[in-house]
């Protein structure tokens, strides 16, 4: 079983700008009132393994498994029986950036913690991904 939600967002800003929100994992709270800490083992870097405390819930560990410089990249956190992936992607469309970020669940336990977790995550992604535009016109003003 497969579980997805996806949230989109346009800005003024550069990929760029989006990239290094991205990238700077510690600062992943000041983007995203659902987490309360976050932190990366070594370099943005396929493979490298980091952590994130949410706010309401135990911390867990991820692993990057996809990092497509200024284009793309995705974390996988291990759940029991299930894996919950979070895909980054942005792109320049005319005069404007384009983020996506869609959360995809898959595994046997997929019903449970869509139950548990997946509306909390839909409802609480389109204002994530909003107040990164935000944040990265921000930095390219």
């Amino acid at each position: 079983m497969i579980w997805s939600t996806v949230a989109t967002a346009r800005t003024k800003a550069r990929p760029e700008d989006v990239w290094r929100l991205w990238t700077d994992v510690a600062g992943w709270r000041h983007g995203d009132d659902g987490v309360a800490s976050s932190d990366l083992d070594g370099a943005f870097v396929e493979g490298a393994r980091g952590w994130l405390k949410p706010t309401a819930g135990p911390a867990t560990r991820f692993v990057l498994t996809q990092v497509e410089p200024h284009v793309a990249f995705t974390n996988r956190s291990r759940l029991p029986l299930a894996t919950i992936d979070f895909i980054h992607t942005v792109q320049r469309d005319g005069h404007d950036t384009v983020i996506v970020h869609r959360v995809e669940m898959a595994g046997p336990l997929t019903f449970l913690f869509r139950r548990l977790i997946g509306a909390s995550i839909a409802r609480g992604l389109p204002a994530v991904v909003d107040r990164l535009a935000r944040v990265a016109e921000g930095m390219a003003a």
